[in-house]
């Protein structure tokens, strides 16, 4: 017969009792005793799809604000400087052009691809696009709702997102 010491008696009955008592101690009791009257899980899809439908309606209330840019005038001289400055300093010579076309001495345009954007017309299909370097983007305004900024070649674009049109262009950064 194997001998229990009553301190290891008192651990496990103990540790038994909170195993036991855990999930009866781990819900929690509602002071108005809500269950069954539409509280539950229920409520909480409700909730869900009021908050969704809220924030579909501050949407459409954003896509009404959003200014009509004409194309050509959204960048001023000052910013176009000043993004002059940043690829002049980063990017001359091919510094940082991807290998191959460092080699080409072309801007670090791709292969194909003369400058074939147009502001007022869609970027080409075929014509890659690169994401604008972070001090540059800091160094712009935030593009409007519904348009963003990107890199063609040698080009920061300004794109409405709608529908890829070109609304403004900074060119000739990498000397393309």
């Amino acid at each position: 017969m194997t001998y229990f010491s009553s301190k290891t008696r008192i651990v496990t009955l103990v540790i038994a009792t909170l195993l036991l008592a855990g999930p009866a101690l781990s819900k929690e009791k509602d002071d108005d005793d809500n269950r069954g009257k539409g509280n539950g899980k229920h409520a909480q899809k409700a909730e869900g799809k009021q908050q969704k439908h809220e924030f579909k309606e501050q949407d459409k209330a954003a896509k009404r604000e959003r200014k009509d840019i004409q194309p050509g005038t959204y960048f001023n001289d000052q910013q176009r400087t000043v993004v002059r400055q940043y690829y002049v300093q980063n990017y001359s010579n091919g510094k940082k052009c991807p290998p191959g076309l460092a080699k080409k001495n072309n801007g670090c345009m791709p292969p194909g691809q003369a400058r074939n954007w147009v502001v007022g017309q869609p970027i080409p299909r075929g014509v890659t696009t690169y994401s604008v370097p972070q001090p540059v983007i800091l160094q712009l305004p935030p593009a409007p709702y519904g348009y963003r900024y990107t890199r063609i070649g040698g080009d920061i674009v300004l794109v409405q997102q709608q529908n890829n049109l070109i609304v403004d262009i900074i060119q000739g950064l990498l000397g393309g």
